[in-house]
């Protein structure tokens, strides 16, 4: 298996190197091929990688950079104003060839306009979207945008539905069901905007388009790729992992109120455990920011080890599967 050569913004998120540089030494022993440029403060990452082994040291390598972005750091003064920063530096490593992905848990605005200035956009794409697995009654769906782009128009979530449907065939999804999240499934539901678009969609060929879904819908599994704007979705994202995490503690706080309800918690101990590990947004993190010429890997700030392992498995996919690449292919039949 060909090699994978991803940078990692290991300076990025809440918890900094100090969690990102375990997590990817962990993916060295996942992926064989896997290679890795750390990238921020040598001294520091020096000190975090020496105890690595000698065999998995060698696919390790550190790119200095002196600068760091913080998380609530406007994204225009990232731009402008830090041309040394990690996050800068790992996305230059992807544009001049040195790495085939970057991955950053980094400030996600800074992250976006970074990424569309140093790597551009594919032709006939206005604006990348960012896009992840959410998991439903059937397995998982892509939803995007999970917060890019807040206000879109139909052009918008048209070309966000195509770039969806392609990364889910890429992903191994046969003819994936395309959606649009609305307020009902009825064609007189909707704002202005989702109309247009499923008015497009409608006419566009090669495009499994189902038409509208509510959001029960979407954890029913109804579509393989749901479509909304930004907004929509960084809430209906993060209300997701709020529920997951809720319904959990309540089982747990149910399950240890007398003696009985104890005995059926241990009965019901593996099941719970399996659900929870299904839920867990560590397992779903990682979100792509597709319609780039690169493939750029947005981890959660606040994603533990465990999460940011996630992220860099996404990457890995996307570099298998050459997925800008089979993106540019399609784009030109789809796009009007």
């Amino acid at each position: 298996m060909a090699a994978s050569i991803i940078a990692i913004d290991a300076m990025g998120g809440d918890f900094g190197p100090r969690c990102i540089v375990p997590a990817s030494i962990a993916c060295l022993s996942e992926f064989p091929s896997l290679h890795l440029v750390l990238v921020g403060q040598a001294p520091l990452l020096e000190e975090l990688i020496a105890p690595v082994p000698a065999a998995d040291r060698r696919r390790l390598q550190i790119e200095h950079a002196s600068e760091v972005i913080a998380m609530d750091e406007r994204p225009a003064q990232a731009l402008r104003g830090k041309p040394d920063a990690s996050m800068r530096v790992a996305l230059d490593l992807v544009r001049n060839g040195r790495a085939q992905a970057c991955v950053s848990a980094g400030n996600t605005g800074a992250l976006m306009a970074l990424s569309r200035y140093v790597l551009k956009t594919l032709p006939g794409i206005d604006r990348p979207a960012m896009v992840s697995a959410i998991p439903t009654e059937r397995g998982h769906c892509h939803l995007l945008d999970l917060g890019a782009n807040v206000d879109c128009s139909a052009e918008h979530l048209y070309q966000f539905a195509v770039m969806g449907a392609v990364a889910a065939e890429a992903l191994g999804v046969d003819q994936p069901r395309v959606a649009l999240l609305n307020v009902g499934t009825e064609d007189i539901k909707g704002n202005q905007q989702v109309k247009l678009a499923s008015s497009l969609l409608q006419r566009a060929e090669g495009l499994n388009y189902i038409g509208y879904i509510e959001g029960d819908g979407l954890y029913r599994g109804e579509a393989d790729v749901v479509v909304c704007d930004g907004f929509v979705g960084n809430i209906l994202l993060k209300s997701s992992e709020g529920l997951a995490s809720m319904i959990s503690s309540r089982m747990e706080a149910l399950f240890s109120e007398s003696l009985g309800s104890r005995v059926v918690g241990a009965l019901a101990l593996p099941l719970l455990r399996r659900l929870r590990t299904e839920l867990a947004p560590a397992r779903h993190n990682g979100a792509s920011f597709l319609g780039l010429q690169g493939i750029v890997i947005k981890s959660h700030g606040s994603a533990g080890s465990e999460g940011f392992q996630s992220a860099i498995r996404r990457a890995v996919i996307e570099v298998r599967e050459n997925l800008p690449q089979r993106l540019h292919g399609r784009l030109e039949h789809l796009l009007l």
